[in-house]
């Protein structure tokens, strides 16, 4: 009997064992993680996952499925999920075995097999090129960290008083979420390359730079919901449909103009302007890992910077209360000296003022900026943790990830009124609570390893930006039924047609 003959007579036997090693997998997936609560389907299909991230609002389902199941979930075959400060802490802990998931954080490539400090999933490599930047961020080898900042927030004042005063005979309506973005765009360039991409000044998204973002989140978040995203690491695949420095707009014409502005900074010794990119390359950044660097800051430093502001202003633009008593601080600051009554406001100044940091906090917990699952492999030997009090064994290989709204609108952190924006909350006398919510609220910026590099400039920013322009102005929503669209692409989030009418403020002070 041929071969062929011995197939066709065994076919059905061959058909159904293949089905039954199917099942068997399929069981012993299922079997691995079944002590963990969550849909039944998640134990055996990634299918409502990748539903939720291909809706645009996956961090709503996290929070459903902790709110339903618990502080740690089940939501696909070897996938689980927690909305625990206590274990995501301890999983980003300094010397933390877990690491970063492939299948997650190299979707955030540039370039197929480059890694910059956020794709870079080794724990080594990771630590090694994080210490090489961390005084850069910090501000510490940074001296014109604050006065380049405050350039750019007077350019956005410039182009509100400029174009888009609005009076009660004439109404100009502005687009906040896009002006909010050429400024950080604008300052993130300034402090991290030494120039300015000069978005405000132009009104306008110069090159294309946010539309080709945009357009790659979209891409980034389809590739890595379908668990696709290795197609793009395929090199000649990644040449043929990726951005090229070749291109005249878009992301590959602001990877090259960033690839411009270092190769010119290099040209200039690090004394002559002590700066990020002076701190990178002092610390031994060079060639290509100087690049990468640089321009993963400016992707990085500028969408989730706007979110903050964003989410801030629309907090208070929806609370008269809030924005009145916010206002009156402001007021009361520069007339009592605390704040000058020229010029922009220092940041040690911004930090004396109780009500706005408590409104800052409250505004970024409301709205997280950054939503992203944080995807994180447990190491093979597997983890034993404790989780709402009990002990709880993780199996080596799985992945763990982040519910940002289930852990910062979690109301036994919080309180019954978690999801209400309340700044007063955090000006409570009781010390203990106090300390708690804050723990938990700091970890909106990361924690440990992986702890946000840019947190001391996005808090700078977003503290002068919102002082400034209740300072200045005086703001409604044009729209309170719809006051903006948005929508979550892998994790950050794009916002349009925020808009808002703008008008002078007779003030004790002005930016000017």
């Amino acid at each position: 009997m041929g071969l062929v003959e011995l197939v066709l007579e065994t076919r059905w036997l061959i058909v159904g064992s293949l089905f039954i090693l199917y099942f068997l997998k399929k069981f012993q997936a299922y079997y691995r993680l079944r002590k963990f609560k969550g849909p039944l389907s998640c134990g055996f299909s990634h299918f409502l996952h990748t539903k939720a991230v291909l809706s645009l609002r996956c961090e709503r389902w996290y929070k459903e499925m902790t709110d339903q199941y618990g502080s740690i979930v089940r939501i696909g075959p070897n996938a689980l999920i927690t909305s625990s400060p206590e274990l995501w802490a301890h999983i980003n802990a300094v010397r933390s075995p877990y690491k970063r998931s492939d299948w997650y954080y190299h979707a955030a490539r540039f370039k197929p097999g480059e890694d910059h400090v956020f794709s870079e999933t080794n724990n080594e490599r990771h630590d090694r090129r994080r210490k090489q930047m961390l005084m850069g961020y910090s501000g510490k080898e940074n001296l014109s960290l604050e006065s380049d900042i405050d350039l750019r927030v007077l350019d956005f004042l410039d182009l509100i008083r400029n174009r888009y005063l609005s009076t009660e005979d004439c109404l100009k309506p502005m687009d906040l979420a896009k002006k909010v973005q050429y400024l950080t765009l604008d300052v993130i360039s300034t402090v991290g390359l030494g120039n300015s991409f000069g978005m405000l000044k132009a009104d306008k998204d110069v090159n294309d730079y946010i539309k080709s973002g945009e357009e790659g989140l979209w891409v980034s978040n389809f590739l890595m919901g379908t668990g696709l995203h290795w197609i793009m690491q395929i090199e000649w695949v990644g040449r043929l449909l990726g951005p090229s420095t070749d291109d005249l707009k878009g992301f590959g014409k602001m990877m090259a103009t960033t690839g411009q502005m270092v190769a010119k900074r290099l040209q200039s010794p690090t004394n002559a302007r002590s700066d990020m990119l002076a701190s990178f390359i002092r610390h031994g950044l060079i060639g290509n890992e100087l690049w990468m660097e640089a321009f993963e800051q400016v992707l990085a430093g500028s969408d989730t910077t706007a979110s903050g502001i964003r989410g801030i202003l629309l907090c208070l633009l929806s609370n008269p209360r809030v924005y009145k008593k916010l206002q009156a601080e402001i007021d009361g600051a520069v007339q009592d000296g605390r704040a000058p009554s020229t010029g922009i406001i220092s940041d040690a100044q911004l930090r004396r003022l109780e009500y706005l940091q408590a409104v800052i906090r409250e505004g970024l917990r409301i709205f997280v900026p950054v939503v992203n699952i944080f995807a994180r492999d447990v190491p093979p030997e597997g983890d034993e943790v404790i989780v709402d009090g009990e002990s709880v064994q993780i199996p080596g290989g799985t992945w763990i990830g982040y519910s940002a709204l289930g852990m910062h609108l979690n109301k036994a952190t919080y309180g019954e009124d978690a999801e209400v924006f309340r700044p007063e909350r955090w000006l409570i006398d009781d010390k203990d609570h106090l300390a708690n919510m804050t723990r938990v609220n700091d970890l909106i910026f990361g924690y440990g390893r992986w702890k946000c590099l840019g947190q001391t400039v996005a808090l700078i920013e977003i503290g002068k930006t919102i002082f400034e322009a209740l300072r200045n102005f005086d703001w409604a929503l044009a729209n309170p039924e719809q006051p903006w669209r948005r929508k979550n692409v892998n994790g950050l989030f794009a916002v349009s047609d925020m808009w808002v009418t703008v008008t002078a403020r007779e003030q004790l002070g002005s930016c000017l």
